[in-house]
């Protein structure tokens, strides 16, 4: 065989395996809806009638919020840890994690995507002012 022979034949078992694939995708069932998926992608201005290819963004997109979930698990139990050393016996009793903004965002800072949030919070408009201002 020569070598355009066998680029030929590879080219068809990735054809092949492609087809199975996308054909396997109307089976499956993302976490995120069809509807969910077709919104956004309408919403950045790609439209296409192929649930296929909506199902295959969307298996995408349930793999990177997966992904980005894991590597800030990662963060927070480094973080956590970092807290054991000091406070040893009280987090001994709690082995709860909390997932912290601050985690998040290193975690989607891997992933290029950069979350700015504000560093204070507030209930309601009147919160963090003095009494006196809240009165007026």
């Amino acid at each position: 065989m020569n070598q355009r022979q066998q680029l030929e034949e590879n080219r068809h078992d990735d054809d092949a395996a492609l087809c199975n694939f996308l054909a396997s995708l109307m089976d499956y069932t993302p976490t995120i809806p069809d509807e969910v998926a077709e919104h956004y992608l309408a919403k950045s201005g790609f439209q296409c009638p192929d649930v296929r290819l909506v199902r295959l963004v969307a298996v995408a997109t349930q793999k990177f919020v997966a992904d980005a979930a894991t590597d800030a698990l990662q963060h927070c139990k480094a973080r956590q840890a970092a807290v054991v050393k000091d406070k040893r016996d009280k987090l001994q009793k709690d082995k709860r994690l909390t997932l912290a903004m601050e985690d998040l965002s290193k975690a989607l800072q891997e992933y290029g995507v950069n979350v700015k949030h504000q560093e204070y919070f507030a209930d309601s408009p009147s919160a963090g002012l003095d009494a006196a201002s809240r009165d007026e």
